[in-house]
């Protein structure tokens, strides 16, 4: 398994610092927050970050010009949160190097797919997920299980998919909702009814990788 992905989040509000690097922290990345980038080039020598989450106006330098010191020293990627929405702007960004945008304000549940979606393009996070006999494809929309193709529907996939990036963590029900149906504010035993089905269709071929953790949420581990 690869080690977690690395990021270094910089923005000067705080509220929203804590609330983005707490939410990332809980979906499994390492991250490094500060409220502006003076110390932007230590901590690329010393935290090694995989991708710079980088707030367009910041005091002192703007996260464009943090983007373009970023490009003279490392290969990890950047995106960039703003409010600024106009072509010229985004164009200006992508001259510099910049991997994606979000503007603000933002649904998590969007930031947490634009990253992990930069970070697989890079390579830091698998295209191809393995867990015992299990093998996800991401990138294919399949997975096999000890070699026998797995018969699933989209939601299936897609809920396989997210216990497979966050394996060995224990999900709650309102974390699926969020990253499988995109909202929360759904009858939670929609998770039990697919969960059900997908488990049926993994199970066939060994034991059971996907487990209840009682009063919690659900775990997939070998």
């Amino acid at each position: 398994m690869t080690s977690p992905a690395r990021i270094l989040f910089i923005e000067d509000d705080e509220t929203l610092r804590v609330s983005t690097a707490a939410a990332l922290t809980h979906e499994g990345f390492t991250v490094t927050a500060r409220e502006d980038g003076e110390t932007l080039e230590n901590d690329l020598a010393s935290f090694l970050p995989d991708l710079l989450l980088v707030d367009w106006m910041l005091p002192g330098r703007s996260g464009l010009a943090l983007a373009s010191a970023v490009r003279s020293r490392s290969d990890c990627a950047v995106m960039m949160l703003t409010a600024r929405d106009e072509v010229d702007d985004r164009l200006r960004g992508f001259s510099a190097g910049i991997d994606d945008y979000l503007s603000k304000p933002f649904a998590m549940a969007e930031l947490i797919a634009r990253v992990t979606a930069v970070l697989r393009r890079r390579g830091r996070i698998p295209a191809v997920i393995q867990v015992a006999d299990l093998v996800v494809d991401v990138d294919g929309a399949r997975a096999l299980r000890a070699g026998r193709a797995l018969d699933l529907t989209a939601t299936e996939f897609r809920l396989l998919r997210f216990f497979a990036e966050s394996r060995g963590r224990t999900l709650s029900k309102t974390q699926i909702l969020t990253q499988v149906w995109g909202y929360d504010d759904i009858d939670a035993n929609v998770v039990e009814v697919h969960l059900s089905s997908l488990r049926r269709k993994m199970d066939g071929d060994g034991p059971r990788l996907i487990h209840t953790v009682r009063g919690i949420g659900y775990r997939l581990s070998a």
